[in-house]
Parts: C-alpha cells; sequence; structure tokens
C-alpha cells in the first residue's frame, strides 16, 4: 500500500500549510466538497493551528522520550483542512517529530486517498485525522486518531444523545483549548515502545 516514492509524494507540514492558505485566499477549502460552511471551518482551523504553532508545548517525558527514540518511523496523517480535531491535534504531532530525527511526518488529503482512508475507518467512519505509524519498512505499525481517547468517549456519546451539531463542535474546541495537548501526549507515551 505505501512506498517511498508515494510518502517524498505526500506534504510536509509547511507545504500543507501553504496549500490551505492559498485555498482559502481563493475562497476555497481542501476536499472534494466545497461549501461556505467547510471554507469557514477552514479559516478557523488557520487560525487555530497559527495559535498551537506558537503556543503548543510537549513535556518533558515526551520530549525527551522522543529524543532518544531510536526506531526509525514514517508518520502518515490523513486529514483535511476544514476539519476541526486536525487542527487541534495537528501541531502537536509536528512539534512531537520535531523531537525526533528519526520520524519522518508527513501529510496526506483524505479525500485524495479513498483507499487508504478506507483501510483506516474508526468505527466505519472516515474520521480524521487519522496518524498511520509505518516502520522503516513501510510495514503499519499503528494508528492514532482522530481525536485523544477520553475526547472520542465524550464525542461517542454527545453522537448517541443525538446532540445539536454546533454544540458538539462548542464543546469539542473548548475541550481542546482546556486540555492543551496533556491527553494526546500521554497516549504517545505509551504509543512509543
Amino acid at each position: 500500500m505505501f512506498t517511498k516514492e508515494f510518502i517524498e509524494k505526500a506534504y510536509i507540514y509547511q507545504e500543507y500549510r501553504n496549500f490551505t492558505d492559498k485555498l482559502l485566499a481563493e475562497g476555497k477549502t481542501t476536499g472534494l466538497e466545497q461549501t461556505p460552511e467547510l471554507t469557514e471551518y477552514t479559516r478557523l482551523n488557520v487560525q487555530r493551528m497559527n495559535r498551537w504553532d506558537k503556543t503548543a508545548v510537549i513535556n518533558p517525558t515526551l520530549s525527551e522520550k522522543l529524543t532518544q527514540y531510536s526506531k526509525k518511523e514514517f508518520w502518515l496523517v490523513l486529514t483535511e483542512s476544514w476539519c476541526g480535531d486536525a487542527a487541534q491535534n495537528i501541531p502537536f504531532l509536528v512539534k512531537m517529530a520535531e523531537y525526533s530525527p528519526n520520524i519522518t511526518l508527513k501529510f496526506l488529503l483524505r479525500d485524495e486517498n479513498p483507499s487508504i482512508m478506507e483501510a483506516f475507518l474508526t468505527n466505519r467512519s472516515k474520521s480524521i485525522p487519522k496518524l498511520i505509524r509505518l516502520d522503516e519498512n513501510l510495514n503499519v505499525i499503528g494508528t492514532w486518531g482522530p481525536r485523544p481517547q477520553t475526547l472520542q468517549a465524550q464525542f461517542i456519546e454527545f453522537k448517541n444523545q443525538n446532540m445539536v451539531k454546533e454544540q458538539m463542535i462548542e464543546i469539542v474546541h473548548k475541550w481542546y483549548f482546556d486540555n492543551k495537548g496533556i491527553d494526546l501526549q500521554a497516549e504517545f507515551l505509551t504509543l512509543l515502545y
């Protein structure tokens, strides 16, 4: 499924951000569906990523583990610029990968890679962001996403309660703001062995 050539063609973070900014300047977003609502989500997400790019802090225990991490890995993240969960988590993933010279982080657009997305569904859903961890031989060794497990459990409960989408989105983003990447980092401390 994955080849070195495929990974080389995937976006690095700055390319993904530049592409998002270019589309937004044209009144567009990534993905197959183009609506004013999704474009507005993208605008908000650019602000979120800008904030986390400046303020996200990786805790000392995780940063030390990443600095000493000796296994070569490729992290591929399926995403779209309109995805709020992606905007809240990706800057932390970027900062984590920066601590390890053995982790290469790249980004794929979900809608441009349907066969990959279909292979990595979450509860039969195309939920993003979805991080796919590959070893140096490009074998899948794990996944993460679309959000920290604590929030995922709450999200499922909200859906089961048929919560109004706008209310759910507001609660989710407040959770991210208050949590500041703590749960995400705790999960990666156990994922990296």
